[in-house]
């Protein structure tokens, strides 16, 4: 029997291997294909907001072809002037994203990795959180970029947390660790589910 050391990092190794099969796959789309999926994509969206009925919806800047859900959010804002979007920031390594009010048009400069956010630090709480997916389960647990940052966020909110990504990174078992957070729904181009619990 492997000591507890070597199981641990036979499965960070294991976690490691699906993360990056995921992101080939999703980068190895071609533009158009990434689009045609994201537009199915949104079209389930559409009825979890309407049932959640958020007024302050977080979503993050496409990063590494991931669906990009800038026009969509656009309409959904023009929609009702009571509504806000978010985008997150990552103000301290390791600790909690804040969120913060964007608009079209507004201000953005880059953060270390390049992803954009709003230079004016206007803080919101989000009532729902889109939270990309590399790697994903039918449990709502996900394998983002290994930074943990979606985890300690969403263990200090109370929020919705909505993973959307594309099929092509569904997998078995994302491998959850302890401080893995779960989405509670999953929303990818074949439609929208609650996470099984």
């Amino acid at each position: 029997m492997k000591p507890d050391s070597d199981l641990a990092d036979d499965i960070e190794q294991r976690r490691k291997r699906l993360r990056q099969n995921a992101l080939e796959a999703r980068q190895n789309l071609s533009p158009e294909h990434r689009q045609a999926l994201t537009q199915r994509l949104v079209s389930h969206l559409d009825g979890v907001l309407v049932e959640l009925a958020p007024r302050v919806l977080a979503f993050c800047w496409p990063y590494r072809a991931e669906p990009d859900l800038r026009s969509w959010v656009q309409a959904w804002l023009a929609a009702d002037e009571q509504r806000v979007a978010a985008l997150p920031v990552v103000v301290e390594k390791h600790a909690a994203m804040h969120f913060r009010r964007w608009t079209p048009g507004a201000e953005m400069v880059a953060d270390r990795h390049g992803i954009p956010h709003p230079a004016e630090a206007v803080e919101v709480l989000p009532e729902a959180v889109l939270v990309p997916l590399n790697a994903f389960d039918a449990q709502g647990y996900r394998l983002g970029y290994g930074g943990g940052y979606f985890d300690r966020t969403l263990a200090q909110m109370e929020t919705v947390a909505i993973g959307v990504g594309f099929e092509l990174g569904r997998v078995p078992s994302a491998l959850p660790q302890p401080h893995d957070r779960p989405m509670a729904w999953i929303v990818t181009e074949a439609g929208a589910v609650r996470a099984v619990r």
